[in-house]
């Protein structure tokens, strides 16, 4: 699926969650960062995400933290490494991010912060692991 697929599929919902996992959504802030500011490429991210959640009544699977955080953290690296202006130069230059559950994010994120409500409903600041 190219990257105007990915984006028109997700924003008129016939995105398939089944067919969304991470990587996925990694390509899609990317696709945003691409297009957008960081905070117009944000607010679409956010609410794009929260309508979709909506739309298959699963409105809990939305997390505010995980979706403002890996955003932003999707934004630094494009910024900051040098092969990171394709998808493809992204994938090479930074595997960590693809990686779900031992990804770059969770360098920042503690696990039980992450399943906090507080987490889930409002973005909660970055700390490093075992801070």
């Amino acid at each position: 699926m190219t990257e105007e697929e990915l984006i028109r599929r997700f924003e008129d919902l016939t995105l398939d969650p089944n067919d969304f996992h991470h990587a996925e959504h990694v390509r899609l802030a990317f696709a945003y960062l691409q297009r957008y500011d960081l905070f117009d490429a944000l607010a679409r991210y956010r609410t794009g995400l929260q309508r979709l959640a909506g739309h298959h009544r699963a409105p809990r699977k939305y997390h505010e933290t995980v979706t403002c955080g890996l955003l932003v953290l999707i934004h630094e690296r494009m910024v900051t490494r040098a092969d990171s202006g394709t998808w493809d130069g992204f994938v090479s230059a930074n595997p960590d991010v693809l990686r779900w559950l031992d990804g770059a994010f969770f360098d920042y994120y503690p696990r039980d912060v992450l399943k906090s409500e507080l987490a889930r409903t409002t973005f909660v600041l970055p700390r490093p692991v075992g801070a």
